[in-house]
């Protein structure tokens, strides 16, 4: 995009911020998923009537920020982080149509389940208990499942007591770190010790290596791409325990290209013992019509049918620090657009990462302000058990000051983490799309 083109972008997102305006309510243009039979007992409140043969398009109207220059490499900061001193485990820092499928399923909704979240004290609580209390009547427990992005350097202090203070109370966390396997190896030592689920993601940064080359056939683009960052993985990094994610904000209007190159990729990883998360769209991105045609509804039934090998990277952001919940779900809580697709089709609802989650990316609200806007997300993934986590931005460098402003939030989402569960359906019942579910 030239400067001129930049600007203008700027000036539209400024403007759409200042008028705080809400987006005209429009239909999904995909059908609800049918009744499972398990979610009978749960209250269902009426949704909207189907759409109409010819639906509208919800447009996402805030385009995704410029991105920020690549920052430069530096040596981590031992001096405010307590990670172990694994020096040999640090990397320097790189920078169609809808289909018809849908047509022939029911439009009934499934069940939309209510979800209470339980703060207890965080040194007496047991999880296995609540979980064996919570199935026999009915329901299953759900963890708070937000956590932290970093890199290299910015501000890492309580981390490692973080994740130690999780693993230690059988409590799942999620963290991601770009060009730094540090963390994550640590991380992947208390898995290999304790056996909790940790949920790990590595990504490698850089021109060459946070897009493929749009310029070429999906399935070389595929090839090459995939053996850049194959090459590039840490070696002390565990595959089956670490995913890989391969790809940054790519460019919205190639879905096609993009499904083909992931069905390319996906194949690959596989054969190579790999767990693989694909994509990483933007805050806003795609369009619900994106994900239904014919490559990307293939590459979706082939993640479902392997959900602990690959997944769906998403980035959920607010755009904005004085409402996280601002235009919800088309920001925040976009994921669920995927999900409903999946049902009007049929497929199981696949892996999802939200690998960046947050409000801007050089500055995040007040701490008390942060946690509030935190537990309202957390209420909304604890429902839908294929979201692994999401990694709050960031702590790492580069982004003005905004890695010592997260930094504050790791002793209170510590005790959060510790403190709170969350009263979930208990499987195969699911949760139901339902765009005012949850909205403030």
């Amino acid at each position: 995009m030239n400067l001129y083109g930049r600007i203008t972008l700027t000036l539209i997102i400024f403007l759409l911020a200042a008028c705080r305006q809400k987006p005209p309510a429009a239909t999904p243009t995909i059908l609800p998923p049918p009744v499972l039979a398990t979610a009978v007992p749960y209250p269902a409140p009426p949704l909207p009537p189907p759409a109409a043969n010819a639906p509208t398009i919800q447009p996402t109207g805030y385009p995704p920020p410029l991105p920020p220059a690549s920052p430069t490499a530096q040596p981590p900061d031992n001096s405010t982080t307590r990670l172990p001193d694994s020096s040999t485990n640090y990397l320097p820092y790189v920078k169609n149509d809808p289909g018809t499928e849908a047509a022939a399923l029911p439009a009934t909704p499934t069940a939309v389940f209510t979800l209470t979240p339980q703060p207890t004290p965080t040194p007496t609580l047991d999880f296995t208990a609540v979980r064996q209390q919570l199935q026999a009547s009915g329901q299953d427990m759900a963890f708070v499942k937000m956590g932290f992005h970093t890199s290299v350097g910015g501000n890492q202090a309580g981390l490692t007591e973080w994740m130690q203070r999780l693993d230690a109370a059988g409590v799942p966390f999620f963290l991601k770190s770009v060009d730094n396997a540090e963390p994550l190896y640590a991380a992947q030592q208390l898995i290999q010790a304790s056996g909790v689920p940790h949920t790990l993601v590595y990504r490698r940064s850089g021109g060459e290596y946070d897009v493929p080359n749009y310029d070429l056939p999906p399935a070389q683009a595929a090839q090459i791409h995939w053996q850049k960052h194959k090459e590039a993985f840490p070696p002390e990094l565990d595959p089956n325990l670490v995913w890989i994610e391969t790809m940054n904000e790519v460019d919205a209007n190639r879905s096609e290209w993009l499904a083909q190159f992931a069905l390319e990729t996906a194949k690959l990883t596989l054969a190579d013992g790999y767990r693989w998360a694909a994509f990483g769209w933007a805050s806003g991105e795609p369009e619900p019509e994106e994900w239904q045609s014919p490559a990307m509804l293939e590459f979706l039934r082939l993640a479902a049918a392997n959900p602990d090998r690959l997944a769906i990277a998403l980035h959920e952001y607010s755009y904005t620090l004085d409402d996280v919940a601002d235009w919800y779900p088309y920001k925040i809580g976009r994921f669920q657009q995927l999900f409903q697709v999946a049902d009007a089709y049929g497929i199981p609802r696949p892996t999802v990462l939200i690998t960046e989650w947050g409000w801007t990316y050089q500055d995040i609200p007040p701490v008390e302000q942060a946690m509030a806007d935190i537990a309202w997300a957390a209420e909304l993934y604890a429902l839908f058990p294929q979201v692994k986590g999401a990694a709050i931005w960031h702590l790492g460098c580069c982004f003005a000051e905004v890695a010592d402003q997260t930094q504050k939030l790791i002793a209170p989402l510590t005790e959060y983490n510790l403190g709170t569960y969350f009263a979930v359906p208990l499987p195969p019942a699911q949760q139901a799309i339902d765009a005012e579910f949850l909205r403030p």
